[in-house]
């Protein structure tokens, strides 16, 4: 069994039963290998939620690597709201919930903390660039808790206006 397959099994018993369900055993039921299977790829829960964060990490970087923009910021939005549109922000909340100890999140403080930072000195104006982002970030929490009160387009336009 594929390291992908195993953290798919993860978020979708995240998704569908939440953070106290979240047992290696139940995992590894889930994607039909032994606990063994399982504890081959990820020693522990922690790694295992690790892995989870790692991998959402590494998406969101090709999500925005994979955008043909002229300024990083550009990206970022266009990553964003690709993120929140297509349904990966279900991912992000489900799996950064089940964090129950604060340092498993250290990787994504250190990804918020470069995603906020990267190519700022390029922007034509770094100050509403770092604004921009951060309106993004607030889209995210937003979009989590309270989908379908937003107008992805007018906020999109008029981010990307503010550039």
């Amino acid at each position: 069994m594929r390291r992908d397959e195993l953290l798919d099994a993860a978020e979708g018993l995240l998704q569908d039963q939440g953070a106290q369900a979240l047992t290696l055993a139940a995992v590894a039921e889930r994607a039909g290998v032994s606990k063994g299977g399982l504890l081959y790829h990820f020693a522990s829960k922690d790694a295992l939620v690790n892995g989870m964060i790692e991998r959402l990490i590494a998406d969101f970087d090709a999500l925005i690597e994979a955008q043909s923009e002229s300024t990083y910021t550009r990206a970022y939005v266009a990553a964003t709201f690709e993120a929140v549109e297509t349904g990966r922000l279900r991912r992000w909340a489900v799996v950064t919930g089940a964090a129950g100890d604060p340092e498993l999140l250290a990787p994504l403080r250190g990804a918020m903390d470069r995603w906020m930072r990267q190519g700022l000195d390029d922007e034509p104006d770094p100050p509403t660039s770092q604004v921009v982002r951060l309106a993004c970030e607030g889209l995210w929490e937003v979009a989590t808790h309270c989908v379908g009160i937003i107008d992805y387009t007018a906020i999109r336009a008029r981010l990307l206006a503010l550039l």
